[in-house]
């Protein structure tokens, strides 16, 4: 669905990626990996279109994504950031709407209100619809953030959630409800692609993955299959050890500092 073919980008004359090509699939969830400054957030913003390249290609179902009206493109893909900044009074309600702007033709009708309040719902977030964003906490506003992603790409299938770092400021239970619903995303023919710092919920949760290390891509496949305990202590830089799950679920990876 979106493919990145020797893609290159730098700032202010430092590289940042090098020739880096993937492919994110429908159907499937993708986790980004990798160190601080590796580049996954820029391969993000490339990815969905927020950012153009310096060199190679970007395309979204088969097209080049620079060529996409940016109201089409906003239809079929769903982008959440790491800090979403709201300096109008908006409430939590109106934030949600506006992941409905993209499929608006003149005014809201039942079926944005209801696909809105579902997805509230659906995110944990139906008793802040009343209250302005601003004085939210970071974890509301991740969520509140989340709940307008899901709401922008309603239908699933077609269509691709990219979440920077989704679960950065959230505790552990709303962690995995987050990540529950990104695989549901998956599941339903949505492609996602998720920055993840865990490597143990990247395990839990995602089809494949993709590591970043200096600005290339160290490893990509199928996430039980590349992410081992060598690739880990080499790529973060610390001493890792594979633990299976006695009941059949997720490897869990225990990992402790090199001093």
């Amino acid at each position: 669905m979106i493919a990145l073919e020797k893609v290159s980008h730098g700032y202010g004359g430092a590289g940042v990626l090098h020739e880096v090509s993937a492919h994110f699939a429908a159907g499937r969830f993708t986790a980004l990996l990798g160190p601080n400054g590796a580049g996954k957030s820029t391969m993000l913003r490339i990815a969905g279109g927020e950012l153009a390249p310096d060199a190679g290609i970007v395309t979204f179902e088969g097209q080049p994504i620079a060529r996409w009206r940016p109201k089409a493109l906003a239809a079929k893909r769903a982008f959440l950031p790491q800090d979403s900044q709201l300096e109008f009074p908006f409430s939590a309600f109106e934030v949600v709407m506006l992941g409905r702007a993209p499929h608006v033709a003149r005014s809201e009708t039942p079926e944005d209100l209801r696909i809105v309040n579902a997805a509230m719902n659906l995110a944990g977030v139906t008793e802040l619809a009343a209250r302005d964003y601003t004085t939210l906490s970071g974890g509301e506003r991740q969520r509140v953030q989340l709940a307008r992603v899901l709401a922008q790409a309603w239908v699933r299938k077609g269509t691709a959630l990219l979440l920077d770092e989704p679960v950065a400021s959230l505790d552990p239970a709303h962690q995995h409800a987050t990540l529950s619903l990104a695989r549901e995303w998956a599941g339903a023919g949505a492609c996602v692609v998720a920055i993840l710092h865990d490597v143990n919920l990247a395990l839990a949760y995602a089809d494949d993955a993709v590591v970043l290390l200096g600005g290339k891509i160290r490893a990509a496949g199928p996430v039980r299959e590349i992410l081992t305990a060598e690739l880990v202590s080499e790529v973060f830089r610390v001493n890792a050890r594979m633990v299976p799950d006695a009941e059949g679920g997720a490897p869990f990876l225990v990992t402790r500092g090199l001093g």
